[in-house]
């Protein structure tokens, strides 16, 4: 799952970098498409800061742990990786939901009809103001 945040996270770089170009701010269609590709990426580039986090604290609780010199440390690490083994699925699960491909038909426009049901004038009255 890391490689795949990893390439994520390459992405963001690269959209981060294109985005403040001058051409690149020029071509406004390009560049709406960029802000797009940035804000979707943004959610993912935070929840792998996140799982890169709640990785390194488990792996220093447990270094703590096997090292037990201290006893009150040895406690608290035992608390840490706790907290940090029973966040891991939960984030696992945000992360392979943000991993899934978009539907491209998402992003698309919506066409709605705004008709005058039953209630003569009132109803028609009411469309209209709908529809402005």
């Amino acid at each position: 799952m890391l490689d795949k945040l990893n390439i994520v996270k390459q992405r963001f770089d690269e959209v981060s970098d294109l985005i403040i170009q001058p051409g690149v701010i020029a071509d406004q269609k390009r560049y709406i498409q960029l802000n797009k590709e940035y804000k979707d990426l943004k959610v993912l580039a935070d929840k792998r800061e996140e799982y890169i986090t709640l990785t390194n604290n488990i792996q220093e609780a447990e270094e703590i742990i096997a090292d037990g010199s201290d006893a009150e440390m040895v406690e608290m690490a035992k608390m840490q990786l706790d907290e940090a083994k029973s966040a891991m699925p939960k984030l696992e699960e945000e992360i392979k939901f943000l991993l899934i491909p978009k539907d491209p038909e998402d992003s698309k426009n919506a066409v709605m009809e705004i008709r005058a049901g039953t209630g003569g004038d009132e109803a028609s009255i009411f469309a209209g103001d709908l529809y402005r």
